[in-house]
């Protein structure tokens, strides 16, 4: 072979050889997205929320989580572009299922306190309360201090249970707890106690559709005002934010009064600022 043409046969095979590399080296495309094709699903939000709370949460005949906080979240989930699903969740485990992640929020006619932000997150309140008492037509019950020496009904690890509490102290045998509000009213009604002390709303609403001319209310100033907010995992400020401003929008719009007044009538002025804490409330 000549000089030549074993010149020419090196430069061929390092030419191919150099082609081989460079097409060892590429790397494939990313596949392109449709246009308008979302890359992945949004993740849908699980909210936790004690579905035994009428008129805030609660089930209807088929099953289905219904009531005033509900609609109030899924109004601030599409104005906040968010997908949400409603877990029932009881109330006594419903905190604990946030921290551990099972939960991405909670709806449950929850407090704002001081000791709640320790450990998580609310958004500005969005309904007003206060405790109010229920006690059958013929009572002699005015004021809050009578319930001292009388059997008393309230919901476990609620606001009500922490006045009666202070009232009666923690051990008396006269407070009588139970797992929900309602099941306490209906302990009333068949006369197993006194009174119950509640948030207002869900005694009204229970008076109102079950306790006919049984039951009458009981207002007193010494109750602490209270007001609910949507609860997140402590630290999660951009799903706190996207709240918010669909809190905001749903005030703004009338979304909000019209939801409250399906549920509650007419809305007293609209919650703005949390109100002084108390140790602890539903």
């Amino acid at each position: 072979m000549t000089a030549f043409a074993r010149r020419s046969l090196h430069v061929a095979l390092c030419t191919l050889l150099a082609a081989v590399f460079v097409a060892c080296g590429k790397q494939e495309p990313a596949a392109a997205v449709a246009p308008g094709a979302s890359a992945a699903p949004a993740r849908v939000l699980v909210v936790g929320t004690d579905a035994a709370y009428a008129p805030f949460e609660s089930q209807n005949e088929k099953g289905e989580i219904v009531g005033f906080d509900i609609d109030i979240v899924k109004a601030v989930a599409q104005k906040a572009g968010l997908e949400v699903k409603f877990v029932n969740t009881p109330w006594e485990g419903i905190f604990n299922a946030l921290k551990q992640g099972d939960r991405d929020l909670l709806v449950s006619s929850i407090t704002i306190t001081d000791e709640r932000r320790q450990t998580m997150d609310f958004t500005a309140p969005y309904f007003d309360a206060h405790q109010l008492i229920a006690v059958r037509t013929d009572s002699k019950v005015t004021r809050f201090d009578d319930l001292k020496t009388l059997k008393v009904g309230v919901q476990t690890g609620t606001t009500g249970d922490e006045a009666i509490s202070k009232l009666q102290g923690k051990t008396s045998a006269n407070i009588k707890r139970f797992e929900g509000t309602p099941l306490a009213l209906s302990e009333l009604e068949t006369g197993g106690i006194d009174a119950v002390v509640a948030d207002n709303g869900v005694v009204v609403n229970y008076v109102k559709n079950n306790g006919g001319n049984k039951f009458r209310t009981v207002n007193d100033a010494a109750f602490t005002p209270e007001q609910y907010g949507i609860a997140v995992k402590k630290g999660n400020a951009e799903l706190l934010d996207k709240l918010n401003k669909g809190l905001a929008a749903i005030k703004a719009d009338g979304s909000y009064d019209r939801i409250h007044a399906q549920y509650l009538g007419a809305p007293a002025p609209a919650a703005s600022a949390p109100a002084p804490a108390a140790a602890a409330s539903k």
